[in-house]
């Protein structure tokens, strides 16, 4: 897929940022007070959604300026859809000072996927054949093999506190979502297009061979309600929040999704995810080294699998936060390709603003980022191999002797950043076996972590 969020935008800076820095090399950053509007239409082009089309907004509000480049309220809204049923509606809000003494952050979604990543189990010990989703290859199969559809409504609302010492603080929270799983409806998508571009039938691709071998369970396999009940602790000595120069960001969370709130007894679980990051300055307000460390594993009980892929944060930076795979978490890595029981993981960057520059009245900084992502299954979901598979097929075309072992990835980025929150990212990562696919590229909001 090719997506654009108006790159034109990205060479007008640059342009700007040549003609304006010499002069602004001489001014301090200026203050910003009361409400700052970032936002972006979202173009798109897709062969098999259709074409993308609406607009994400992004308002901050820095109060009387004293507090700048903190800010009072962080407002986000997009709509976004594609011509074929696919979509993003999303509000998002996150405030200090709503509740004296708390912090709060809440995220009302709902979300369409029409070709949604499916990839089995176990990373490596599940194949991934790239040529079958290749329709320049002899063997090809369908685009949309590796795939499902999936509509997700989710709401979180996480209230986080200080202790006595200000570094340490509690979080406590709920999240609701909602699953509706099924194949990817094929005639839809197939509808106006040319014969050359449609999508062949594959039988309900991978997805449905799952549930067929019974790796899939029929009570799980349409998705379902759960309500994640969440409780931890966080240590923060940040800097800056969207971009820190020094400092550490870990926190220690458990979610539990108990049966009388809504999920079927057999799928009663909790999970526990720890995520450190640590930031370093190599070069006082240019450069700077930053890394991240995270795992998460089910504590007891059975989690469903489409509720696998999500990964626990406190602050949402985009849609959504799954994987291991994709924008947000093994750049250049096919989204969803580590899928397990427990996984863990890690992101080293460095980080150079190499430009600052003042425009329409606002304060922005382009920074480059050089990026190496890792992860795997270290605690796998139990599959008993099927005896039979598909006609013409054996067990090897889905299931591999090779034991799971570390996924990497490396790549380049750019941000451009207004009044220090408001981020435009692009990153192109590529994976370093085909067995995780060839590379991706991703247009977003912030940075990483």
């Amino acid at each position: 897929m090719k997506k654009f969020f108006l790159l034109t935008v990205l060479f007008y800076l640059a342009t700007e940022m040549y003609a304006q820095q010499a002069a602004d090399n001489k001014e301090t950053e200026k203050v910003k007070s009361g409400w700052n509007v970032g936002g972006l239409p979202v173009v798109a082009y897709d062969t098999d959604l259709g074409f993308e089309y609406g607009a994400l907004v992004n308002l901050f509000h820095y109060g009387d300026g004293t507090i700048y480049p903190r800010y009072k309220h962080n407002i986000y809204a997009e709509v976004s859809r594609f011509t074929k049923g696919s979509g993003i509606n999303r509000l998002f809000y996150d405030s200090k000072y709503v509740i004296s003494g708390l912090r709060v952050t809440a995220d009302l979604s709902y979300l369409t996927d029409k070709m949604y990543d499916f990839y089995g189990f176990n990373g490596y010990e599940s194949v991934f054949n790239l040529s079958w989703a290749d329709d320049e290859s002899t063997d090809y199969r369908s685009r949309a093999f590796y795939k499902y559809d999936r509509k997700l409504i989710r709401f979180t609302t996480d209230f986080q506190g200080n202790l006595k010492n200000k570094k340490f603080g509690w979080v406590a929270g709920i999240g609701l979502y909602d699953f509706k799983i099924d194949t990817v409806d094929v005639d839809k998508l197939n509808s106006g297009k040319d014969e050359a571009d449609r999508l062949p039938y594959t039988g309900g691709g991978l997805y449905q061979r799952y549930v067929d071998w019974g790796l899939i369970n029929n009570d799980e396999k349409n998705g379902g309600f759960v309500t994640y009940l969440k409780v931890g602790a966080v240590y923060d000595t940040r800097d800056n929040e969207p971009n820190p120069m020094k400092g550490m960001w870990t926190e220690a969370v458990i979610t539990y999704a108990p049966s009388f709130l809504g999920i079927e007894s057999k799928y009663q679980h909790a999970k526990l995810s720890i995520i450190h990051r640590q930031y370093f300055t190599l070069m006082p307000e240019r450069l700077s080294f930053v890394y991240r460390v995270g795992y998460q594993g089910t504590l007891f009980g059975t989690c469903p699998f489409y509720l696998q892929p999500n990964m626990t944060t406190l602050f949402l930076r985009g849609a959504t936060n799954e994987g291991l795979g994709g924008s947000k978490s093994l750049r250049g890595i096919i989204r969803n390709r580590v899928v397990g029981d427990a996984i863990a993981y890690g992101n080293i960057e460095l980080r150079w603003k190499f430009a600052r520059f003042h425009l329409i009245k606002q304060n922005f900084y382009l920074s480059l980022n050089a990026f190496v992502d890792g992860g795997q299954v270290v605690k796998k979901v139990d599959v008993e191999i099927p005896s039979t598979v598909d006609n013409g097929y054996s067990q090897l075309d889905y299931f591999s002797n090779e034991n799971e072992k570390l996924h990497t990835s490396w790549g380049l980025g750019l941000r451009v950043v207004m009044n220090q929150n408001f981020v435009i990212a692009v990153d192109y990562g590529r994976a370093t076996t085909i067995d995780d696919g060839e590379s991706g590229t991703y247009i977003g909001l912030n940075f990483l972590f």
